[in-house]
């Protein structure tokens, strides 16, 4: 599908970081957007600083019957559904042994359960109308878990399995499937964490900008792309763990140090 003026697209997770970016990408383009996240005073905001009309859908991904009422109402309003965009996620970093089953939990919820929400309330839209498109926002973590994410991990590999299936489940539908795998983006995921993070986190200064991200997310949904992997890294570490996991384990603690990859064998 082209992304052209009128394409109406949905965004979970739209307020902040990669959902920001993309909405401001879409927005560009003329997009009639479904903004949708829990923080609705934030929401307002973005919809009033973008241009066109567009959706503010106070939403929290983790209950079904929130996702299915601000999907419906957007799908409503704006006349149908051509792009939906699963992106909503949460991150806590810290071993696994010492974490609160609290959070794991929630990452569960948000990340994989709100992208099941997503895409089971999202798609029929689409399967009736016979067109439209679908992308979900994973992460490098879910080509290779790293040690004190991996329950963050598990969610992000989830993600990536099912939407790998799911594409191909959707041939001759006219409904297609992009899953995006990003590496360290400069955005507030883990803001509430910093103290936290491990030593092979490289993000802050050194993370690619989540525009950039954006711009390559909307061609790969142009191109049909199944997917995407930015910066250009990520697509070599998942080879190479693919490839031998002892090879791919080598070469972050050349990248990473150490901590990413304690054990060997």
């Amino acid at each position: 599908m082209q992304v052209t003026a009128g394409t109406r697209a949905l965004i979970t997770g739209a307020s902040r970081g990669i959902g920001r970016a993309l909405a401001t990408a879409l927005a560009a383009r003329g997009a009639i957007l479904g903004l949708a996240a829990r923080s609705a005073d934030e929401l307002d905001t973005l919809a009033a600083e973008l241009p066109g009309k567009h959706h503010a859908l106070a939403c929290d991904v983790a209950d079904a019957a929130s996702t299915q009422h601000a999907i419906a109402r957007f799908a409503h309003g704006a006349g149908g559904l051509d792009l939906l965009i699963a992106n909503a996620g949460i991150a806590h970093y810290g071993a696994f042994a010492d974490q609160p089953l609290e959070d794991k939990l929630r990452m569960s919820q948000v990340n994989w359960h709100g992208t099941l929400h997503t895409i089971h309330f999202g798609l029929p839209h689409m399967l009736q109308a016979g067109r439209g498109h679908i992308v979900i926002v994973s992460s490098g973590a879910g080509l290779r878990a790293f040690p004190q994410a991996a329950v963050y991990g598990a969610t992000k590999a989830a993600q990536r399995a099912f939407g790998e299936a799911l594409r191909h489940e959707l041939a001759g539908t006219g409904v297609s499937l992009t899953v995006v795998h990003p590496g360290e983006i400069a955005t507030g995921l883990h803001d509430h964490e910093k103290e936290r993070l491990p030593p092979w986190y490289r993000g802050g200064a050194r993370a690619a900008p989540a525009d950039a991200l954006a711009r390559r997310v909307i061609k790969a949904i142009e191109d049909d792309d199944r997917a995407v992997h930015y910066p250009p890294l990520v697509r070599a570490l998942g080879i190479a763990h693919g490839l031998s996991p002892t090879a791919g384990d080598a070469l972050l603690r050349r990248l990473r140090g150490e901590s990413a990859a304690p054990r060997r064998g």
